[in-house]
């Protein structure tokens, strides 16, 4: 049995834990069972989830035992948030989001053979759970003044906060304790937002068990400058593709910054520690190259979409910068790229539309004038194609897939125009 706590340390995987040595020491005797959930509070994970996912399957990986659980109680609830109260989801819809999240969570970690990992759903422990038993046999264990004294509460009481919320923290405390006493869960780990519910559960067990359990915390990802890391301000970057499709998966994490690639890769791949130093090296030496970003974006993309769509990614961001044909894109990864650069609908009448009203309704330049500008100047482009003559048309056969163009100015910028007719 390895002892996989160094290598999570050494990736900076572990922000928080409640004895490192007794952690490491646990590892090392024998298949430690553990778990780490997820609420259904979207349709899909995000890719601060996937931290935890990738969590899971090196400890899989190294002989332990995974318990995935998928919050149909706690996703009714929902975490406290420090600045206000959650939107609740119907019971209808968080089921149906249970059902997807389960569906996500299995294609990451192995679900059969010799370890396979068990998929659990709160609801079937706490669902039935009456509000006399939850008071007497989870609530007495919990002090008021330490649950005040968490930074989310403490942030909260001024705005308020309701007893639903507040009351989050006991039952995830008591989803640890149930795996401990089904499973014989010893193991509970999340994102270091989550430090103050996780320790909270290894106290209930202690409490209530007279039992030492254990708990880990991995770090919350952010860019160079502090802020949360998402696709632009305010959006997650999802593991569905549909939400997120893998063109833009690829080209977020191919824009990684090089002060933040390095500590992705360790993160996030599964690439050894040479690997990871040649990348590093690259960077400082041939940072044009962009080889760690391109390394981060290709392994990433695999493993939450395929190969396949890795490879197309990297086509289409060939394809749309005219290094490539735009017309050999599949409709799916096209439908990606027009997404991602922001293709604009545009109405297209029989006798079609000129380029520069194209190039003007796309965006890639301000007006009609400066399309006509930058046509005389030779620097207009069709579906990579130089245009030359400031009253061309466009018509059908211009169109990718019967519905798209994509117009570029310059080098680097692109637009789109969907044809709507």
């Amino acid at each position: 049995m390895s002892n996989v706590f160094d290598e999570l340390t050494w990736r900076g995987l572990v922000a928080n834990s409640t004895d490192p040595a007794a952690l490491s020491a646990h590892f090392a005797e024998g298949p430690v069972t553990f778990y780490v959930g997820f609420d259904p509070t979207a349709p899909s994970l995000h890719i601060g989830h996937l931290v935890q996912l990738i969590v899971a399957r090196r400890l899989q990986e190294a002989g332990h035992r995974p318990l995935m659980l998928v919050g149909g109680c706690t996703g009714l609830i929902g975490d406290p948030r420090e600045t206000s109260e959650r939107v609740m989801n119907s019971a209808e819809v968080v089921a149906e989001w249970v059902e997807g999240i389960r569906d996500q969570v299995s294609r990451f970690i192995t679900v059969d053979g010799d370890n396979p990992a068990t998929v659990v759903n709160n609801l079937d422990w706490a669902g039935n759970l009456t509000a006399i038993d939850f008071l007497r046999d989870v609530g007495k264990h919990f002090p008021v003044n330490r649950m005040l004294a968490r930074d989310v509460v403490a942030k909260r009481l001024e705005s308020g906060i309701s007893f639903t919320e507040f009351s989050y923290v006991l039952l995830q405390s008591l989803d640890f304790r149930e795996l401990f006493r089904r499973y014989g869960c010893t193991l509970q780990f999340g994102g270091s937002d989550q430090w103050g519910n996780i320790t909270a559960g290894v106290e209930l067990i202690r409490r209530s068990e007279q039992a030492k359990v254990h708990a880990l915390a991995t770090p919350l990802i952010t860019k160079a400058d502090g802020t949360k890391f998402s696709k632009s301000e305010g959006g997650a970057i999802w593991l569905d593709p549909a939400l997120t499709s893998p063109y833009a998966f690829h080209q977020t994490f191919l824009q990684a910054e090089d002060a933040k690639v390095i500590e992705y890769l360790k993160v996030f791949t599964w690439r050894s520690a040479e690997e990871i130093a040649a990348l590093e090296r690259a960077t400082v030496e041939e940072p044009h190259k962009r080889l760690a970003q391109r390394a981060l974006a290709d392994d990433l993309t695999t493993m939450v979409h395929s190969a396949e769509d890795a490879a197309a990614a990297n086509q289409a961001g060939q394809a749309l910068f005219g290094r490539d044909e735009l017309r050999d894109l599949d409709e799916q990864t096209m439908r990606g790229v027009l997404a991602e650069i922001g293709a604009v609908d545009l109405p297209w009448p029989d006798e079609g539309r000129s380029v520069v009203d194209a190039l003007a309704a796309s965006g890639v330049v301000a007006s009609r004038s400066a399309a006509r500008r930058a046509i005389v100047e030779g620097g207009a482009y069709v579906n990579n194609a130089k245009v030359t003559d400031p009253d061309a048309l466009l018509s059908a056969n211009d169109l990718i897939h019967g519905q798209w163009v994509i117009l570029r100015r310059g080098k680097r910028t692109v637009g789109g125009v969907v044809a709507r007719r």
